[in-house]
């Protein structure tokens, strides 16, 4: 995804699964603790007023709308962390996991409530 874009103008967009369907919209932007590069979405299904983290790449903003490539259904089954708190380095690896993401873990930081979530400022 485009990492100049302002990750706080991404709440409130409409996203879309790989086929076009409507998923939802978009809630939280969750940041990277190490590098504060958006790097998950909490989009809200409308399925039990539930929000289901998507991957921020290789999703792509296109025509205002976020385009996750991931089928709808995969989306809904994603596991359920809550939103509005911070996303553990072990909640991220079972994201990547579900997604079939390939990565490559970082060193592991020690699990503290340090994350932010885009648009908040703590002093």
């Amino acid at each position: 995804m485009q990492t100049d874009i302002d990750p706080r103008n991404l709440i409130g967009r409409k996203a879309f699964d790989a086929k076009g369907t409507k998923i939802g919209t978009i809630d939280e932007v969750y940041l990277d603790d190490a590098t504060g590069v958006p790097e998950w979405a909490a989009i809200r299904t409308g399925l039990f007023s539930r929000d289901a983290f998507v991957p921020l790449e290789p999703s792509e903003l296109i025509d205002g709308a976020l385009q996750v490539p991931f089928d709808r259904a995969l989306i809904k089954d994603a596991p359920d962390f809550g939103v509005g708190r911070h996303l553990s380095p072990e909640q991220e690896l079972q994201l990547y996991h579900h997604y079939g993401l390939d990565i490559t873990p970082s060193a592991t930081l020690p699990d503290h409530d340090f994350g932010k979530l885009a648009g908040t400022e703590e002093a």
